[in-house]
C-alpha cells in the first residue's frame, strides 16, 4: 500500500531538522525551472528504484519522499518502487506546487514550457488543422481531431500519456545531454 504525506507534514518535518530524502521525478527542465531546495532530480522517464535506493548509503532504511509538479507521477513513481520490492516510499500530495505553498524553501530557475502545455499545444494545434483541412479539403482530414480526441480519452482513463512521454525525450526538455532512457509511456495524462 503506497505511503503520503502532505506538503504541510513535509514542511513541518524540515522544519524541525529531520533529514529528509527527497527525490523529483519530473523532467530536468522542470526541475531547473522550480524545485524544492532539498529535492535532487530522477526523472521518471529513466527511474531505477533498484539503482536509487543502493546509492542511498546507509539511509536505505529511512524513508524516500518522492514529489513532482503536483503529485500524479510521483505516484506513479512510488507505485514503480513499490513493485520493485522497495516499500519505504512516501508519495508528497500536492508535489512542489504545495510544497512553496506550505513555505517550503524552493529554488525558482530557467522558465520552461511544461510537459503538460506542451502536450496540449500540439493537441490543440492538431485538432484545428484536422478540422481546417477537413472543411477545406477532404473529409478524411476530420479522423486527426477524431484520433487527438481517442487519445486524450485513453490518456484519461489510464492515466498515462504516450505524446508526454514522448515529449519528455525531446532536446528541448533536457539539460546538456541529461536524458536517461525511457521505458514506456511514463508521464501522466495530466503531467502532475
Amino acid at each position: 500500500m503506497m505511503k503520503s504525506i502532505t506538503a504541510n507534514e513535509l514542511s513541518n518535518m524540515v522544519a524541525s531538522g529531520k533529514n529528509i530524502d527527497l527525490i523529483d521525478v519530473r523532467t530536468p527542465i522542470e526541475f531547473r525551472a522550480m524545485h524544492v531546495t532539498i529535492a535532487r532530480n530522477e526523472p521518471l522517464s529513466g527511474l531505477d528504484p533498484k539503482a536509487i535506493q543502493s546509492a542511498r548509503n546507509g539511509s536505505a532504511s529511512e524513508p524516500l519522499y518522492v514529489v513532482c509538479r503536483s503529485g500524479g507521477r510521483s505516484k506513479q513513481a512510488c507505485e514503480k518502487f513499490l513493485a520493485s520490492g522497495i516499500t519505504n516510499v512516501i508519495n508528497v500530495e500536492g508535489g512542489t506546487m504545495a510544497c512553496e505553498s506550505a513555505g517550503m524553501s524552493v529554488v525558482h530557475g530557467k522558465k520552461s514550457i511544461p510537459l503538460n502545455c506542451q502536450v496540449q499545444i500540439i493537441t490543440g494545434s492538431l485538432v484545428v488543422l484536422g478540422s481546417a483541412l477537413a472543411v477545406w479539403g477532404h473529409p478524411y482530414w476530420a479522423a486527426l481531431p477524431g484520433l487527438m480526441g481517442a487519445g486524450l480519452m485513453f490518456s484519461g482513463i489510464t492515466d498515462t500519456c504516450a505524446m508526454g512521454s514522448c515529449l519528455a525525450r525531446m532536446p528541448w526538455n533536457q539539460i546538456n545531454g541529461s536524458a536517461k532512457p525511457a521505458s514506456g509511456s511514463e508521464a501522466t495524462c495530466c503531467n502532475k
